[in-house]
């Protein structure tokens, strides 16, 4: 088994990258220090199919394969991991649990739209009081005649106030546990859906991350998604390929880091040398590369795992957990190796150095992936 990118992933890789530089590279710190939604960005990857990456052609998507998907978040994110967070959140999950567990004229209704990038998706899982305790949310769905009514606030929502739809996790029957939640598909204009406040964060300032509250929220019945009690089981699945993408992420940010440490290496000169020729400089750029390297191959191995149908739990773990982690030490050398000027905004570095942060936290923090993957290996249901 090998990662040589075939012809197709090679023409997707050089778009993406040309793209990227092109179009993402000069806007990204604007971007940054106006902590604006760069939705000029968002329509032009929508022209070029990348809003239904995953999701077949009939229903309006490209139809490409996982590993695929991780190269295009890979490259967005060298260059803006606000715009690949964008993008990994509203592909594995706000258009992909409506894809994986909804019903046809769930498909065509609303998966044609976020394919086509018409609308935005959303994905609804953490509250206030329930992040790694996933299955303590409180937000409850209490069905009345023919409708759903939802109550609830939810919290961090990546795409919140700028969806179309969003896919919300709530309790149906509070006496099961993590067997009584179940999904539902909300729209934006639905009465009671309310946005709440707009989060002040670290870094990766040019994404939505949004609350997101539902006062006696109605919604048809024909909106849930999935069967009744079985949204957590749905969303256990789902979080592998969302863990793939923020391992692609890091695995990009950490990418960006390196190039950006080699070319101020050659450049900057220092005791009549450039510093690239001092060993501690050498080392900390080979432990970089080396660990960047490895971060590839365990994400592009959990790709290539999910797209022969098999279970990925353990290998996506893995490479959130590692890519993640080392994606931190990569941007950290970085500031290092710029000195003064990675503490400074006129250099990515910085940038990059907040916005992987995230990557050992969303989608499961590294904690959680160790306890998930020590459960795989010891064969651990809780």
């Amino acid at each position: 088994m090998d990662f040589i990118l075939n012809d197709d992933q090679r023409i997707i890789q050089k778009t993406v990258r040309e793209f990227a530089e092109k179009e993402i590279a000069p806007v990204a710190p604007i971007y940054d220090k106006s902590h604006e939604f760069p939705w000029d960005v968002i329509k032009k990857l929508a022209d070029l199919n990348f809003l239904g990456i995953l999701i077949p052609e009939k229903y309006g998507g490209a139809g490409l394969d996982y590993l695929s998907y991780t190269i295009v978040i890979e490259e967005i994110s060298r260059y803006d991991a606000s715009i690949g967070v964008t993008l990994a959140a509203h592909n594995s999950l706000g258009i992909g649990h409506i894809y994986a567990a909804g019903n046809e004229k769930q498909r065509r209704k609303y998966v044609t739209r976020l394919a086509k990038g018409e609308i935005l998706g959303a994905w609804a899982l953490t509250e206030p009081g329930a992040g790694s305790d996933a299955a303590g949310i409180e937000t409850t769905a209490v069905k009345d005649g023919n409708e759903w009514v939802l109550n609830g606030t939810k919290r961090f929502i990546t795409n919140g106030s700028i969806c179309g739809t969003v896919v919300v996790m709530a309790k149906t029957d509070p006496s099961k546990g993590a067997h009584g939640i179940s999904a539902f598909i909300v729209e934006k204009d639905t009465p009671g859906f309310i946005i709440g406040r707009q989060e002040e964060k670290l870094g990766l300032n040019a994404s939505d991350t949004s609350e997101l509250i539902l006062d006696d929220c109605r919604i048809p019945k024909e909106n849930l998604l999935g069967k009744e009690g079985e949204g957590f089981i749905d969303t256990m699945r789902l979080l592998d390929t969302g863990r793939i993408g923020i391992a692609a992420m890091a695995l990009g940010i950490a990418k960006g880091a390196l190039e950006e440490s080699i070319k101020y290496s050659k450049e900057r000169v220092a005791f009549g040398h450039p510093i690239s020729e001092f060993q501690a400089i050498q080392w900390k750029i080979a432990d970089m590369a080396t660990e960047i390297e490895a971060s590839r191959l365990l994400t592009f191995r959990a790709a290539f795992l999910k797209d022969q149908g098999g279970n990925v739990t353990k290998e996506a773990a893995m490479a959130k957990l590692f890519s993640s982690e080392s994606g931190i030490r990569a941007c950290s050398e970085a500031v290092q190796i710029l000195g003064g000027y990675g503490y400074t905004k006129d250099f990515p570095v910085e940038r990059y150095f907040r916005d992987v942060r995230l990557c050992a936290i969303g989608e499961g923090t590294s904690e959680i992936q160790r306890l998930v993957i020590a459960r795989q290996i010891l064969g651990l249901k809780r």
